[in-house]
Formats: C-alpha cells, structure tokens, sequence
C-alpha cells in the first residue's frame, strides 16, 4: 500500500478527508481485513499486524476460526472428557502415544458451540496422522469409499492413520453410515463423528457399538468469559486492540447461550461497530455495551441474577401476580426470562403464590403450579415459558385470598408465644404399653360415628380453646367455606 503524505489532509483526487477515512480503514482491516488460513492468521515481521494488513485487503478467516485452540490444554470447558488418559488424549497424542491401547473411533454429542469441530482440529494436529474432513451434507458413499481406500493405502504404505471427521453425522442415511463400518471395525480410520442429535435416534447400532459416546455439555459463563477475553488479548484474535467494557462482556456472555462460537462472532461484530464508531486511535479501542447492542441488534436486559434486579424484577413479578394484573405479571415473566434467569426460580416462586395468594379462594391454582413446576424440571427453556405463561395466568385472574396464610402465622406465633402447651388427654396417643393407665385415649370420639362425621369434642389445648385462626374471606370457592366453617365449629364446640 502507497503511504500517504504526512503533508496534506487530501486524497490524490483532491477530495477532502479521505486520508483519515483510509487511516480509519486501515485499522479496521488490520482487525478484520488480513487472509490466510490458521497460520497466516498469526503476525509476522514482530508481530507488526498491521502493516501486513495495509497490504492485504482480501477477506480474513472468522474469529471463531482464528481462536481454534491448537492443543487439548487450551480448549475451553469439557473438561470431564479430557483428563489424562482419556481416549481424546490418547487421540490427540497420535503416534506418540504409549501403551498398548489404540486409538478409539468417537461420537461427540453436544449443542452447537460446545467445541465438536474444535476438538477435531486438535486431534488432527497429532503426529503421524493424515486428516480428512467431510460434511454430511455433502458428502456421500462415494465420498466415504474414496476416504476409505486413501486411508487403506496410507496405513499400509506410509504408516500413517488417517482421522476423518465427519460432521452432521445425523444427516446420513443408514446405508451411507454402513457404508463406514468396515473402516472404522478395522481402523482403516479413525472416526471422529460430530452431531447435535441423540444417537441413540440418529447413528445406526453397529457403528454405535464400534464407537465411544462422548457428550458435551455446554460452555458455562465463566468458560464464555473467558474465552472472550482470551480473544480480545490474543494476536491471532483482536490482539489488544480493543478494551471490552464490563457491560458489554456481560451482554455477550448472556447472548451466547453457552456457545462458543456465538460468543466469538459477536464479539467481532461488535468490535467493527466499535471502530466504525472511533475510526483510527491508538489506544484500545472501547467496546460498549451500545456496540453489542447495534451489532446483535437485541437490547440488554438490566437483570443482575445476583444483585438488586434480580430481587427487584421477582418482587414486581409475584406483586402482579397478586394485585390481579396478568399483563404486567407477563411482562415481568419475560423480563425474567429473556435475561436468563433460571425457570425453576420462576417455578417455586409461582408455587408460593398460588398458596399464599390465592389459597382456598381457588384451589386448583396450586394444583397448577405444582404441574407447572414438574413441567419445566421435564422440558426445559424455551418450551418451559410456555407453561410458565399458562400458570401466571391462572393465578393473576383466579380469585385471591391469603386467608390460610394468615392462619399459620398467627398460629406460629401463639407457639412461638408459649401457648397451647398441653395435648388433651383423650387425642393422645393410646396404643403403647401403659398408656391407657395415664389416661390417653379415654373419652376419644371416633368422628365417623358420629351424625356428618363431626363429632363435639375438644381438639385445641385448653388455653387455645376458641382461637380462630382460619377466616375465611367472602372471594371464590371461600363463599361456600364459610358458611360451612361456621356449622362445623358450632356443632365441634357445642355451640
């Protein structure tokens, strides 16, 4: 690239302003603008990226891409599959590894994100290993003889074991996974399977018998976070050149869902909305959370799980729910909800309303929550707000009372105050040996064999004999408890 002069403020053609449009935009491409593959990703000449990238404007590989770890050491996250002497280190250490065991054929099964290519790639750097990448969208029993005879030959010729991935696995057929199994029975290749659906439904038996089953779980938010800021200092990502600010690296790890590859590609989003903003500057470039925001074009949700909002946004949520406004309620659902809070959370709070909320006026409420609660624990987000939906409806338009609610505590705090003490002798327990001698039992009045199955006795300690603390309010199925309450505790108390 020509350099500028350091004299004037005009292009070539005159125009004002041009030389600090292309100064601008030589920094955006030292970022995003440099080609090649892995390799050529790294800085040459020191490390000085950017006059490789003044002179390189083709299209540069994707972070996701560029921040591959190259060793097992520096993947992110599943970690329960890579402890020593575990069959990816024994895979990823190739020739070199020792014992008498040989390399096994794997399945990876995880959600998108978790580290299935990755780890691939890792392998494939082994020592003595020939790589062969294929995609089960494309590829098909042609595709895998070929690779099946090359590795034949490989092995026999050159001593060299040959890796191939193939990613989507799900997607063949059964003929063309069977098309796999002579290769992998008798380790003409090494398989290393990739797919986001069970196996147990999508990969034939035989090639599952012949094949381990690893399951990756997805990337915790320390995992993601970290991950993004190894991006951000690292020269083969955007090698310092921009500072992420703290909302904005919550924002991210929030969005990524604990994909990887999500949280990558948004970072580099917002890096460019960052630079478009600044334009050339030598100290880092600031990424706020307004760059998130305009690159992903999703808004932050003001939610700290840990901190005041967290507290805040549940208090208005169960509020709502029990002043009667079912769409204020739904709002605070879903502000719960979109920001990542657990639904289980949001479950057990539910469950707590219908009881304490709406109580005996509608007692199908908490038979509703409760259903609720088992539904989320069986199916998960996103479906579970679906369910959740359904019982914050219920409960914020069924009839309210907190009547057995007060009832406990008031009735807590006679036993915290000391009162009712003593059990009447006739309700005590009467079936050991000498009990009958102490009085228990004698004078008891089986219910059922009194008129109604009411029978008029004393059941309270003496000191608590008519305290109420059940009062029924006139709202819901309340209206016919009541009445009833009153017969049942005048003919219990000979009234």
């Amino acid at each position: 690239m020509r350099k500028q002069p350091a004299t004037t403020g005009r292009s070539g053609d005159g125009r004002p302003g041009c030389r600090d449009e292309s100064v601008a935009l030589t920094v955006v491409m030292d970022l995003f603008g440099q080609t090649g593959d892995d390799e050529a990703d790294e800085p040459q000449d020191g490390g000085n990226a950017t006059a490789a990238a003044a002179g390189d404007r083709s299209p540069r590989s994707p972070l996701a891409v560029r921040m591959r770890p190259r060793s097992l050491d520096d993947v992110v996250g599943q970690q329960h599959l890579l402890g020593n002497g575990s069959p990816l280190r024994l895979l990823a250490a190739g020739a070199g590894a020792r014992g008498p065991a040989g390399p096994s054929s794997v399945i990876l099964w995880g959600p998108p994100g978790t580290g299935k290519t990755t780890l691939a790639h890792v392998i494939a750097r082994g020592p003595g290993r020939k790589f062969v990448e294929l995609s089960a969208i494309t590829a098909g029993v042609k595709d895998v003889r070929k690779v099946m005879d090359e590795a034949l030959t490989a092995r026999d010729l050159h001593k060299t074991t040959t890796v191939l991935f193939l990613d989507e696995i799900h997607r063949f057929n059964k003929a063309q996974q069977d098309a796999l199994l002579p290769g992998v029975e008798n380790r003409w290749v090494v398989l290393i399977a990739a797919t986001t659906e069970n196996p147990s439904f999508s990969v034939v038996s035989p090639l599952l018998s012949r094949s381990l089953l690893l399951t990756l779980q997805p990337l915790t938010a320390a995992d993601i976070e970290g991950l993004l800021l190894r991006a951000v200092d690292d020269p083969r990502g955007l090698a310092g050149r921009v500072k992420l600010e703290d909302e904005a690296l919550a924002h991210l790890v929030r969005l990524a869902g604990g994909d990887a590859r999500r949280a990558l590609t948004a970072l580099e989003a917002a890096a460019g909305v960052a630079f478009e903003e600044h334009g050339a500057a030598d100290d880092p470039v600031p990424v706020a959370l307004r760059h998130t925001e305009r690159a992903l074009d999703v808004a932050a949700v003001r939610y700290d799980r840990a901190g005041d909002q967290h507290y805040d946004v549940a208090s208005a949520f169960i509020k709502s729910v029990r002043g009667s406004d079912v769409d204020a309620a739904l709002h605070y659902l879903a502000r719960m909800l979109e920001a990542g809070e657990d639904p289980r959370f949001v479950a057990r709070r539910i469950v707590i309303s219908a009881a304490e909320d709406v109580g005996m006026a509608d007692p199908s409420a908490l038979q509703t929550a409760v259903a609720a609660a088992q539904a989320v624990q069986l199916i998960g987000m996103p479906e579970a707000r679906i369910v959740l939906a359904e019982a914050v409806v219920h409960l914020a338009t069924a009839p309210k009372s907190n009547a057995a609610y007060m009832g406990i505590n008031a009735a807590i705090a006679d036993v915290r105050a000391g009162r009712g003490t003593t059990i009447p002798a006739h309700l005590r327990d009467a079936h050991y040996p000498g009990s009958k001698q102490l009085g228990h039992g004698k004078g008891y009045k089986y219910a059922h064999d009194e008129p109604h199955s009411v029978a008029r006795q004393q059941y309270p300690p003496d000191d608590l004999v008519g305290r109420n603390y059940y009062e029924p309010t006139a709202n819901g199925a309340e209206r016919e408890i009541g009445p009833r309450l009153e017969r049942l505790r005048s003919i219990v108390r000979g009234e």
